[in-house]
């Protein structure tokens, strides 16, 4: 059995593009994500766990999402806020110990508001303590996949362990967009006064909400260390993208960066289906089976961002184990298709047998010992009629 790689021309006349110019950003960290396609535009930084500030609210939220998911709470079940709560400083609802928020009017006091007395609340009404319920943020964030993340409380209040990184907050954007739709519509949320305590801070601090470019989330984030940072969204068309910048120098920086690189996001990149559903892809020799060949094919039709402004064609290769060895099940994953274009990561597709090839009777056997004797005998041949050539020698050092 040997692996077989067949170099595949995709160039089709409407994939244009390569590769896409890169987008030099003023943030200290930052990734964008197009969830559409499954694709990492901008990655810079984006590993490094660094401060971030109010952003890591959404964790708090992921986490009271999930909590009305599992029908632990309900949007109008009440939480008790305690002196710890009451006494939070920075961005607040103003709750007092008298308070029984209702879990949709934290979620809102949370994400319009900013609130850390807010955070405070839903942690101890989940966990029994803020500093337990930091302990199973950061579990689950080990089990979400986001590797860089470690919280030592719920509002994103300063202190040097409490740290995320660019790419946990786009996995964790896309998770909250993707998995809790009937709760995402609150991030758009422009205003909310919680019994008009707090008039001045009734306004979500979004920079992007209502300029008419698709932004409907997530959540901002500032203190002295962090800087200015945003974690947001926008969807046009067919396309959604998530990002996440940190270390900005202003409010107006942070806006003005925001609203740079949903433009980008956008017009530099053109989704093209570049793969049909069943579209054969390879033939693939069988071994012993009562078909000599099988086609290989996609499952379904995959969408891939191509650059918009240079000229170029796509280079895609299948990767399979030749032959395959019978009997092969109709479906069956046998192999990959790697989608490659420069400056971008590649895409991998995997390849299916697109019918059945049961095991060979008496005939398909005999033929096919005979194929191999005879391949033998033409080698034994060739070696006999070689000229020799020069003695060679391996030096292993």
């Amino acid at each position: 059995m040997t692996l077989t790689r067949i170099a595949a021309a995709l160039c089709l006349a409407l994939l244009a593009a390569l590769p896409a110019r890169a987008f030099e950003t003023q943030a200290r960290a930052a990734y964008v994500y197009d969830v559409t396609t499954d694709t990492v535009l901008l990655s810079k930084n984006a590993e490094e766990p660094l401060p971030p500030a109010s952003m890591s609210k959404l964790m708090t939220l992921n986490m009271l999402f999930e909590a009305l998911r599992d029908g632990r709470v309900e949007m109008s079940t009440r939480f008790a806020v305690s002196s710890k709560a009451r006494a939070m400083g920075g961005s607040t609802m103003f709750l007092n110990e008298r308070d029984r928020p209702t879990v949709e009017e934290l979620i809102q006091g949370i994400i319009v508001m900013s609130g850390n007395d807010a955070c405070v609340v839903v942690a101890e009404g989940l966990a029994g303590s803020e500093d337990a319920f930091a302990r199973q943020m950061t579990e689950r964030a080990r089990d979400l996949g986001m590797t860089d993340s470690n919280f030592t409380n719920a509002s994103g209040w300063p202190d040097p362990d409490h740290r995320m990184s660019m790419q946990d907050l786009g996995i964790l954007a896309t998770r909250l967009i993707t998995e809790f739709p009937d709760y995402y519509g609150y991030f758009a949320q422009k205003e909310f006064a919680y019994d008009n305590r707090a008039p001045q801070n009734r306004f979500n601090r979004n920079p992007l909400l209502g300029l008419g470019i698709g932004a409907d989330g997530l959540k901002t984030g500032h203190t002295q260390e962090a800087g200015y940072g945003l974690v947001g969204s926008a969807a046009q068309g067919d396309r959604r993208i998530v990002f996440a910048i940190t270390g900005l120098e202003s409010q107006n920086d942070r806006a003005e960066e925001a609203e740079r690189i949903v433009s980008w996001a956008f017009r530099q990149f053109v989704q093209k289906t570049v793969v049909e559903k069943g579209q054969r892809i390879a033939t693939a020799d069988v071994w012993l089976g009562a078909q000599r060949q099988v086609d290989l094919v996609t499952m379904a039709d995959r969408s891939l961002l191509i650059p918009a402004l240079e000229q170029g064609g796509l280079q895609a290769e299948a990767r399979f184990v030749s032959p395959l060895r019978a009997p092969v099940a109709e479906g069956e994953e046998v192999g990959t298709l790697v989608v490659s274009m420069a400056g971008m990561p590649d895409a991998e597709l995997p390849l299916v047998a697109a019918r059945t090839v049961a095991k060979g009777g008496f005939v398909p056997r005999l033929r096919t010992a005979a194929s191999v004797l005879l391949a033998r005998a033409m080698d034994r041949a060739s070696d006999a009629t070689a000229e020799p050539g020069p003695d060679t020698q391996t030096v292993t050092e």
